[in-house]
């Protein structure tokens, strides 16, 4: 049987910088990952979302993260150590005035 992966999942360095993403698009596994996994969507919900985005490019993201968990998981870090940063770098003007 063929490599399906690599008909839907690319890693271009110019796109989503080099993150997997599915190909043609700029959604990226992680964002598969994020919709199905941790929001609950079902992969049919999260292709109505993306016109363009089919069931297959859906399941060969999942299929690519569960193949490659540790790289997808490294990403979710490094956004989080990014989001932090900025958030250090650029604190709040508001602060915690809307929290109360």
């Amino acid at each position: 049987m063929e490599d399906i992966i690599p008909r839907h999942i690319a890693k271009t360095p110019e796109v989503c910088g080099g993150k997997a993403c599915v190909v043609g698009h700029r959604i990226r596994v992680m964002d598969i990952v994020v919709w199905h996994e941790m929001r609950g969507y079902s992969l049919d919900e999260i292709v109505a979302m993306f016109p363009g985005l089919s069931l297959s490019d859906a399941h060969a993201a999942l299929a690519y993260y569960f193949d490659h968990t540790q790289e997808i998981q490294e990403e979710f870090r490094q956004d989080e150590r990014a989001a932090k940063d900025i958030l250090r770098r650029h604190p709040s003007k508001i602060g915690n005035e809307l929290s109360a």
